[in-house]
Formats: structure tokens, sequence, C-alpha cells
């Protein structure tokens, strides 16, 4: 007759594993899964926050811009009114004594469509105002800005013009509007178009 001993299972001497070991391994696993989350968050929010800063770094460079190109177009806008002030005066003023000088003064401060339609007229205007021995006297009471660019600026005149001939020896005043075109050429404020609305 066999005996067959079976071992029974005595959990007090079963090999178990030391709790030290176990605490160990859980930590080690635990410290395995959060490592690489824990380096994340940070290279996110420094990358959100470089993000952040160069968005808003080109942000406030556009405005500046743009706030520069607009201060550009104003000072345009003042530069070319004063030039055209000063203009408006000479072309409206004559004088049948120093007709050559004045219409000298006329060409240098005209540019384009103007400056030659001028220089074309001048000739016939000379001897007509000389046969009647005409003067003016032109003042500008008023000047807007209609639209102005950095190189292009139409300016808006009303100008008193007083004037006296041989036939009106007493001078009269006339009232006129004129629109001017004003271009930069050079880095001078110059008239390319005059009209009379």
């Amino acid at each position: 007759m066999t005996v067959t001993t079976e071992k029974k299972h005595d959990p007090d001497t079963d090999e178990k594993p030391d709790a030290a070991e176990v605490d160990v391994e859980e930590t080690a696993d635990e410290t395995a899964d959060e490592q690489p989350r824990g380096r994340r968050w940070p290279r996110v929010l420094i990358g959100s926050a470089i993000s952040i800063f160069i968005a808003a770094l080109a942000g406030s460079g556009f405005l500046g811009w743009q706030l520069w190109q607009e201060r550009q177009v104003d000072l345009a806008g003042e530069q070319a009114q004063q030039a055209a002030v000063a203009y408006a005066q000479v072309l409206t003023s004559i004088d049948a004594n120093k007709v050559d000088e004045n219409f000298a003064q006329v060409l240098d401060g005209s540019t384009g469509e103007f400056k030659d339609m001028y220089s074309q007229s001048s000739m016939q205007l000379r001897q007509l105002l000389i046969d009647n021995k005409a003067s003016a006297h032109g003042v500008v009471v008023d000047s807007a800005v209609q639209s102005a660019s950095k190189d292009t600026v139409v300016v808006l005149l009303f100008v008193d013009q007083s004037v006296s001939n041989t036939s009106v020896p007493d001078p009269r005043v006339d009232r006129s509007r004129i629109k001017m075109t004003m271009e930069n050429v050079d880095g001078h404020w110059r008239a390319s178009k005059v009209e009379l609305p």
C-alpha cells in the first residue's frame, strides 16, 4: 500500500515576498507612471508661455508699426497742407513788372501734369499780363486736408484774391476754392494738379 503524503498549505510557512520589496516595487511602478507626466507639465507650460510671449510681442510690434504708419501719413498731410497754402499764395499773386520771376516761382513749386500745362500756357499769359498791367494778390483764408497718403495729399483751399488791371484800376476781391493735389518729389511737396471746383 502506497501512502501519499499531501503537503498542506500552511499560510504561515509559505514564502512571502518581503513587505519592503513589495513597497519598493509599487513605488517604482508609480514613479514610472508619474514621471513622464510630471516632466511633461513644465514643458507644456514653458512652451505655452513662450508662445504667448511671442504672440504678444508680434501683436505689439504690429500695433506699433500701424501707429507709426498713421503718424507718417498725418505728418505728410500737415507738411503738404503748409506747402499748398504757401504755393496757392504764389499761384494767385502776380505783378506785371515781375512776371518772369512770378512764373519761375510757380513752375518751381509744381510737378507733373500741372507743371506741363502751366509752362505751355505761360508764354501767352505773360504778354497779356504785361499789356494789361495786371496785378493780383492772393491770401489763403482757410484750408483742409481732404485725403492723405505718405506721398500724395489732396488739399482744399479757400482763397481771397484782389485783382486790378488797366480796365479795373480799383482792386476787386475774388473769392475762390482750389483743390490742389500735392506730391512728394525728392522730399519737397509740389503741386501736380490744381482744380477750381
